[in-house]
Parts: C-alpha cells; structure tokens; sequence
C-alpha cells in the first residue's frame, strides 16, 4: 500500500529548500535563491510555509549593515524529510 506525502514537502520548491538545508544545515537566503532559481518573492512565501510546518527556522540579522536571512532545517525538519523520503521510495517499490 503507498503512504500518503506530506503535502508541505510535495511542492517542488519547498522539497528543494528541504534537500538543501539537509545537505547544508543552514543558508542563506541568496544561497537557496540562487540554487533554486526562484524568484525572491516566491521563496519568502515557500520559506514561510516551511517555517509555520515547524522543518526550518528563520534567522533574520543584520551583517555590514545588510539585511541577512538564514534558514536553519530543524530536527523535526530531518524526520519529516526522512519520512518523505522513505514513503517516496514505497512508491518506487524499494
């Protein structure tokens, strides 16, 4: 039987900022726009989402008088990215 996908990891921007937080640990803002090739607009609303779902929190400071935005996936992150993968791959029958 297949398992349902969270419906939070299943868009293909979030899912992204996801896979690379997980390599990473955390980012910049301009890191994940550039690596996604999103629009500044879009990911802020994606990153939201991500952070209301509890899977990343969101650092926002100041560095050389710049605003400066880091994402930080969040243990509850790994688990829910992990479950995904792992409910992905019953589809694949692995």
């Amino acid at each position: 039987m297949f398992k349902e996908l969270d419906p939070i990891l299943h868009s293909q921007l979030r899912l992204a900022v996801m896979s690379l937080l997980i390599g990473v640990k955390e980012a910049e803002f301009t890191f994940l726009k550039e690596k996604t090739g999103a629009t500044a607009g879009n990911l802020s609303v994606q990153i939201q989402k991500l952070k209301e779902a509890g899977y990343i929190d969101v650092i926002k400071q100041f560095k050389d008088n710049y605003p400066q935005t880091i994402c930080k996936v969040t243990i509850q992150g790994i688990k829910a990215f992990e479950e995904y993968v792992r409910n992905l791959q019953s589809y694949l029958g692995k």
